[in-house]
């Protein structure tokens, strides 16, 4: 019997999630197939790398052993997708993602027709959910991975910054500010604002800048919250307060003359987008070739 990847991946599930059960929801096997494969396993090996308990597996000290090798092997075959998909233009398959809701809504549809002239024969599927969403539906295998506005930090997830993004000031057409070439932030403060709801990724870019130019969130005059990027637009074009937001979101109002970006001075409300899958999956060569379309590109010039 040689040695093989597939084993090495089920033996890293395994010991990753603690239970056979576990690794088989997983992996998309019946649990005595992932008995079988770690079997052959400790076969090929001569030593048992598991020990068996009624709670929860534990790893022999010939098991410790192997694991930085299978985590190894994990992570060479995704490099090795992600160099060749340079190469696979023909490549069919379907691409399931989730995407929360500025990139999901303004970002991503701008990006997915030049990838799909380039890679015609890849049929997308994508959700515009929030993070918390996007994490539980790759915990449970309904996504191959997310793009999300802030890192995650969950023990059984990878997160990657694939994008870059930067906030503006959004102003009304007619308001004050519109006409000045460049406001600060003592300025800014003064005025009302209309803002995303607590907790979503473009608030907290927002209150960190602030924070850091030692400008305390709380001083801003916010005069309503909202629920997502297209309400916060349109408060601001009816002249009910200004806010900050994704230059990709408002693209379009800015080139109708509805509203108007102010620059601030000293000051850049830069952030990144991250893409989210889980450590212990090797991601469909659809996937890989989409994130690496993510990172190769000039996005900007579709942006």
């Amino acid at each position: 019997m040689a040695l093989n990847f597939h084993q090495l991946h089920i033996f890293y599930t395994v010991a990753e999630r603690g239970s056979f059960s576990a690794a088989a929801g997983a992996l998309h096997m019946t649990q005595p197939a992932v008995t079988m494969q770690v079997q052959s396993l400790e076969d090929y090996f001569g030593t048992k790398l598991l020990q068996r308990s009624t709670k929860r597996i534990e790893l022999t000290e010939a098991g410790r052993a192997l694991m930085p090798y299978a985590r190894r092997s994990i992570e060479l075959i995704r490099d090795t997708d992600q160099a060749m998909s340079t190469f696979t233009q023909q490549l069919k398959g379907r691409l399931q993602l989730g995407a929360s809701l500025t990139i999901g809504e303004y970002i991503l549809p701008r990006l997915l027709g030049p990838f799909g002239k380039e890679f015609p024969h890849i049929s997308i599927s994508m959700k515009v959910i929030n993070t918390a969403q996007i994490l539980e539906d790759i915990l449970n295998h309904q996504l191959n991975f997310g793009l999300v506005e802030a890192p995650i930090s969950h023990p059984d997830t990878h997160t990657e910054a694939v994008m870059s993004d930067e906030l503006k000031l959004i102003v009304p057409k007619d308001h004050p500010l519109a006409s000045r070439e460049e406001v600060t932030l003592d300025e800014v403060a003064e005025y009302p604002f209309v803002l995303r709801e607590q907790g979503s990724g473009t608030r907290l870019v927002m209150e960190e800048e602030l924070r850091r130019k030692d400008i305390d969130p709380s001083r801003l005059k916010i005069v309503m919250e909202l629920g997502s990027t297209g309400a916060v637009k349109s408060a601001v074009e009816a002249g009910l307060g200004i806010s900050f937001l994704s230059s990709s979101s408002v693209k379009h109002e800015v080139a109708l003359g509805l509203l108007h970006i102010a620059p601030i001075e000293g000051v850049r409300f830069k952030r990144q987008f991250y893409s989210v899958y889980l450590k212990s999956s090797v991601l469909p060569i659809s996937a890989v070739t989409f994130l690496s379309f993510l990172r190769e590109r000039d996005l900007q010039q579709w942006l």
